[in-house]
């Protein structure tokens, strides 16, 4: 009986979850909410900034919301080193929350819509030999949209530290390349609305630097890969 008043109870939470989502993306104005948000952090935050920013991302996550406004606003707000720490880490405590929210009271739900991806059969598979490295190439390729990867990604075996570690790295490059374009940005509207305005050449600089961070990365992470398996080996 206490089984089944559990599931009822999880039931009922993620249908209020869901109400929540459908609601909040038909009638808020999300756009406005969140540049009055980045409004608020640049004039009464001071150093706390950062910090507030990147826990916002918290809700956002969770309820499938684009947090690329915050990324932006990060790189606006906070320039290139202090607004890629935050958005760094704000993404991976968003997307750990919604990982954490499948696999307990969302887990049915998500079982119940894996029918829907055929593809990640095959990565569920494949994650129970390399969770870590699934992860991490899941998040540099993202072949599956990111807000549904956390939930998809919380009902394989994965462990949430390897989950936490292969997603934040995975993240690094493109949440590096929308802080840099958000310290391109002259003014606050541009980074919810004013995407028009972007010129040619900041995105072009953009994904030069892109590409230049992601040639580097790789090459750091296949070092650090070849080390430890050489380690391994000889151990």
């Amino acid at each position: 009986m206490a089984v089944k008043l559990a599931s009822v109870f999880r039931v009922v939470l993620l249908l209020i979850l869901l109400a929540a989502i459908i609601t909040a993306c038909f009638t808020l104005p999300i756009e406005k909410m969140l540049k009055d948000f980045l409004l608020w952090i640049e004039h009464n935050l001071g150093p706390w900034g950062p910090l507030v920013l990147a826990i916002a991302y918290i809700p956002l996550t969770v309820l499938a919301v684009p947090a690329s406004v915050l990324t932006l606003g990060g790189g606006y707000l906070f320039g290139l080193p202090i607004g890629f720490v935050a958005d760094s880490i704000g993404a991976t405590i968003g997307a750990t929350a919604a990982f954490l929210l499948g696999r307990t009271i969302g887990r049915s739900y998500v079982i119940s819509k894996l029918k829907d991806y055929p593809k990640f059969q095959a990565v569920a598979i494949a994650i129970q030999r390399s969770g870590f490295k699934i992860v991490l190439l899941l998040r540099l390729v993202p072949l599956l949209p990111f807000n549904m990867l956390n939930y998809l990604l919380s009902v394989t075996p994965v462990g949430i530290g390897e989950y936490m570690l292969a997603s934040w790295l995975g993240m690094m490059p493109i949440t590096l390349a929308l802080v840099y374009v958000g310290t391109t940005l002259k003014d606050i509207s541009d980074v919810t609305h004013g995407w028009g305005e972007i010129s040619t050449t900041r995105w072009v600089r953009a994904k030069l630097f892109l590409l230049s961070g992601m040639i580097k990365y790789c090459s750091s992470l296949i070092f650090l890969y070849l080390l430890f398996s050489k380690k391994d080996g000889i151990a």
